[in-house]
């Protein structure tokens, strides 16, 4: 398996004492020894006296609580950074506003070649509509400028920008003067990251790996592909992982495969699968995501780009050759259509091949009883993003909007995933929501719709060791003796053991259970704060002034 670490370094043996560890190996434990790089041990207090003769350094945790770091399962990290140090259209309520925004973007950057923008969402806007054409020319001063919906399933741009692709008004999901989406989307996406530096793209990368360093983020699994990024992006960023500390980063490619060939060019990619943004469908805010019946809003199904065969053959081939396979896919016909494929490419070659591979499905929305069940079955990985549930679920929220209540409610069901044993593993999909592990822990704890809901717990381990389990890693992503010593530091107020409902077995949440607590994520209550994140033993992030 190819993983991309910082440059090794000589590794100071350090006993970090006096606060929380959270660790299996032991409920209490208040101490922690990491030497080469890994755990050695945890445990009491009393017992760290015994330690302290023979360490390098003794980190006094003033009551502070050290957990794994996180990970992060499905992340842009150029497009995250070029959000971080662009133009963030996410707080804009009117297409007036987003405008406005983009002339004071265009008269700060001057010399920049291409303006690029993100997050923009008008199902909150009063009239639901995205700015013209016309008005983004005029906000744009002419330059070519991109603007991905929040989604990023679309996109709208200036008339500068399209010309710079001749051809793409004969391209599927280009509309005159509306968002572009499907291979129009893809074209001018490429147009406009071509028009990136590559100093730019560095600056960006660097500065998402340093905002996941800062919140308790270990390790970030990058989901790049041919209509998402491009090669050198996908390149580049793996090289700059293994050269520079900060969080690991682990690579999929969302390239179909059909042989060994194709598997050998993934690796040399530097992949460690064909998986990540490998469209069955689009979105659901974009009315692509595809559909049994159609949206509410709008009289179609949405678009499906992979069919059940060419799932299979994916999978089949993926399988065969050793390699983890994948696909992005929301709406319920393209979760069938996954299904049904994982299915077939299990019958040509045994259900315990399948499984042993661990194939991964991102985002997983639409999920019916019967689709929840075969992913158990098939052994497939639920990659998913509880901040869609906390941004556009609810009842008044957008998955309502185009679904209507009934179809929404059944969405991001991760009780049910947990009661048939499919693994979760946690994502932002950054940019499409902010980097934010508590807040995503804290979002699937307190889901909008309430017989969805999981236990923190349970939360915070598919945030952590269930992003590892998902690339086959069993051993990390928990802080016990042997274990790479990735975790985090926090300051945060008590512990306590939260269960979703009362349902629950209330001997789970009583301290003699030995059930180690957790920060109350409570909706109101304060997240954690980072204060230092550690990846294989290296300190990758310090806030200021601790």
């Amino acid at each position: 398996m190819t993983e991309s670490t910082a440059p090794q370094a000589d590794h100071r043996t350090v006993l970090l004492r006096g606060g929380d560890i959270h660790s299996p190996a032991d409920p209490f434990a208040t101490a922690m020894v990491v030497e080469r790089g890994h755990v050695a041990w945890v445990g009491s207090e009393g017992a760290a006296d015994a330690f302290a003769e023979g360490v390098d350094e003794t980190f006094d945790l003033e009551g502070a609580l050290v957990t794994p770091a996180f990970t992060d399962a499905h992340v842009h990290t150029t497009s995250t950074g070029l959000a971080l140090t662009g133009l963030d259209l996410s707080a804009a309520r009117t297409a007036q506003e987003a405008l406005r925004l983009v002339r004071d973007h265009a008269a700060d950057r001057p010399g920049d070649r291409v303006l690029l923008g993100h997050g923009w969402d008008p199902s909150g806007w009063p009239d639901g509509r995205p700015p013209t054409r016309a008005a983004l020319d005029e906000a744009a001063g002419g330059r070519p400028l991109y603007l991905p919906r929040v989604d990023v399933h679309s996109a709208v741009v200036s008339t500068a920008l399209l010309d710079l692709v001749p051809q793409v008004t004969s391209l599927p999901g280009y509309r005159p003067d509306a968002p572009l989406t499907g291979a129009a989307h893809h074209a001018v996406r490429a147009a406009a990251h071509a028009l990136i530096t590559p100093q730019q793209r560095t600056a960006a990368q660097r500065a998402a790996r340093e905002r996941a360093a800062s919140l308790g983020i270990g390790a970030l699994h990058e989901c790049g592909g041919p209509d998402i990024s491009d090669e050198d992006d996908f390149t580049g960023l793996l090289a700059l992982a293994a050269q520079e500390n900060g969080p690991r980063v682990f690579g999929y490619w969302a390239e179909r495969v059909a042989g060994a060939k194709d598997a050998q060019r993934i690796r040399e990619l530097g992949a460690i699968g064909a998986a990540g943004d490998l469209f069955v469908d689009g979105s659901l805010g974009s009315h692509t995501a595809c559909l049994h019946e159609p949206y509410a809003d709008e009289a179609h199904t949405g678009t499906a780009h992979l069919d059940r065969a060419d799932i299979a053959a994916h999978v089949a081939a993926c399988t065969e050759a050793g390699l983890q396979a994948g696909f992005h896919a929301i709406g319920d016909a393209a979760l069938t259509a996954v299904a049904d494929g994982v299915r077939d490419a299990a019958e040509k070659l045994g259900l315990a091949r399948v499984r042993a591979a661990r194939h991964r499905v991102e985002h997983a929305e639409m999920l019916s009883p019967e689709t929840v069940a075969a992913f158990a079955e098939l052994g497939l990985t639920a990659s998913v993003q509880p901040a869609f549930d906390a941004a556009w679920g609810g009842g008044e929220g957008m998955y309502a909007q185009r679904l209507g209540a009934e179809r929404a409610r059944t969405l991001n069901p991760y009780a049910a995933l947990l009661r048939a044993g499919v693994p979760l593993a946690f994502g932002s999909d950054s940019p499409v929501t902010p980097l934010d592990p508590w807040g995503n822990v804290r979002a699937a704890a307190f889901h909008r719709t309430p017989e969805h809901r999981i236990s923190v717990r349970a939360a915070f381990t598919a945030h952590t060791r269930g992003g590892w389990r998902s690339i086959g890693r069993d051993d990390t992503g928990v802080l016990v003796p042997g274990a790479p010593a990735d975790y985090a530091v926090w300051r945060t107020a008590d512990l306590v053991v939260q269960a979703p409902d009362d349902r629950v077995a209330r001997w789970s949440t009583d301290p003699r259970s030995g059930t180690p607590g957790l920060p109350d994520l409570s909706p109101g209550a304060e997240l954690p704060v980072c204060v230092r994140t550690v990846v294989f033993g290296q300190t990758v992030f310090v806030r200021p002034n601790e």
